[in-house]
């Protein structure tokens, strides 16, 4: 239903978000590994003031089995502001939450009660490969049009190419296929843009079949993933650019453009580079009429026993930081880097987007360091931090710890658990600090893995804006 207002939470600049109001729940991707049991919405407190201040306080279970949430997001944001195609009466109500294994999409519904989500409609994945001729769908952002669903397969689940599908904003039906021309491009990630300049980015992983029985190792040394982004005219929806990172760099996922409207800049994360399995941040910039890359940050492996590593990394005789995720804060001002297999989380001042400055650093879990949450100081932790989620005001970091159920195996093999911690920070000066009495974890799960998490009324990686 339309307002005659428009939602509180939608903001003209990010320099209002910034000053917005802080979150007061956390909603977290839950799912189960075994596909035994359903996948799930965890709603946490995240009010510092409340009695039940970082515990679960609501949980949604979905109908099916076998989904494996992954990324899920607002079906409305800040960008229906935006002056070319206004959608200002919509609200930021319901989570569309996509299962990667099962190509089935869910519409929740946020409004009557925020802490138990009530589903209100299933997209099938019959729909998806039939409209739009796609499956396996990944990321989810809110256009000033309609949603913009990433998928990375193809109609028939196990093939590419892979790219983005439109939904309605308000029936949540599947409107087609969003390229009219796709160039070379045939894998896909994540898709994100530069509004006021009309163009559209997108990344590259692999097909379903590449990734869903975690990674194969001829093809990560045979460098056959993704490698390069992919840069569109918006507004035409067609392909104007390749731009190859160097084979070596495999997986090439999260993008975050600046928030600023009128900056042509952004950074993309690299997984691994198979040559010394370093992982790397880039900036992606114009320059002339083109679009180039630059290699901005680099972070190294770690030596390590081979007796304490996992089968996948006893040859080499190190741990990879395995960059999975990236966040901008919403002054463009920290850059957020999760080394899932290092077990770090790196901040870094970009006030020059090309010379980032580290500013600080928090371990927790890591595939040899395993260490623990300042709550549970003997308790070791597996996995790393992941998904990485940002307040709009800077302040808040907020950190689940898994990837993707095949690779969670193939590199935590006595399991990862469940956790999900928050870190806080200065955002004037950087430096980062685990909050000591914020850890839902194991148990408050209910059994389940944790993966993405998305605040109430918004986060760093929500919004788009229309004005500086």
């Amino acid at each position: 239903m339309a307002l005659w207002k428009p939602d509180p939470t939608f903001y003209p600049s990010p320099r209002e978000a910034v000053a917005a109001p802080a979150e007061e729940l956390a909603y977290v991707a839950a799912y189960d590994r075994s596909a035994t049991k359903p996948d799930a919405i965890a709603v946490i407190d995240v009010a510092p003031d409340s009695s039940s201040y970082g515990q679960v306080v609501g949980w949604t279970e979905l109908p099916y089995t076998g989904d494996e949430l992954h990324h899920f997001g607002w079906n409305a944001c800040s960008s229906a502001l935006c002056p070319y195609a206004p959608h200002p009466h919509v609200e930021r109500r319901y989570l569309i939450v996509p299962g990667l294994r099962s190509s089935r999409t869910y519409v929740l519904d946020t409004k009557p009660d925020p802490r138990q989500p009530t589903l209100v409609k299933t997209i099938s994945a019959e729909e998806l490969a039939t409209r739009a001729g796609y499956s396996r769908p990944h990321t989810v952002h809110c256009g000033p049009e309609g949603i913009y669903l990433s998928a990375l397969g193809g109609a028939n689940g196990q093939d590419g190419p892979g790219g983005v599908a439109l939904l309605d904003h308000t029936s949540f039906e599947v409107l087609g296929r969003w390229e009219v021309d796709r160039g070379p491009q045939y894998f896909a990630y994540d898709v994100w843009w530069h509004l006021g300049h009309d163009v559209l980015v997108t990344s590259e992983w692999g097909t379903p079949s590449m990734i869903e029985d975690g990674v194969v190792g001829e093809l990560l040394l045979g460098r056959k993933y993704g490698h390069a982004l992919h840069f569109w005219d918006l507004r035409k929806r067609r392909h104007l650019q390749r731009v190859d990172l160097g084979d070596q760099h495999q997986m090439v996922l999260e993008l975050r453009p600046a928030h600023d409207p009128t900056k042509e800049y952004g950074f993309v994360g690299v997984a691994v580079n198979v040559e010394n399995l370093s992982a790397s941040v880039w900036a992606w910039y114009r320059e002339g009429s083109q679009w180039a890359v630059r290699k901005v940050i680099e972070v190294p492996a770690e030596p390590a026993d081979p007796e304490k590593l996992p089968p996948i990394l006893k040859p080499f005789g190190a741990v990879p930081p395995l960059i999975t995720d990236i966040n901008l804060s919403v002054d463009d001002r920290f850059l957020y880097v999760s080394a899932w297999g290092t077990g770090q989380l790196l901040q870094y001042d970009v006030s020059d987007p090309f010379s980032p400055v580290l500013t600080g650093e928090v371990r927790l879990g890591g595939i040899v360091t395993r260490q623990a949450h300042p709550s549970a100081p003997d308790e070791p932790l597996a996995g790393g931090p992941q998904m990485v989620e940002v307040s709009r005001d800077g302040r808040r970091i907020y950190l689940t710890n898994s990837l993707y159920g095949a690779w969670d195996d193939q590199f935590y093999p006595d399991g990862v658990g469940a956790w999900l911690a928050k870190i806080e920070t200065d955002p004037a000066s950087g430096g980062l600090t685990v909050d000591p009495n914020f850890f839902p974890h194991g148990d408050q799960f209910r059994g389940l893995r944790v993966h993405q998490t998305r605040l109430s009324g918004g986060d760093s990686s929500s919004d788009s804006y229309c004005y500086p």
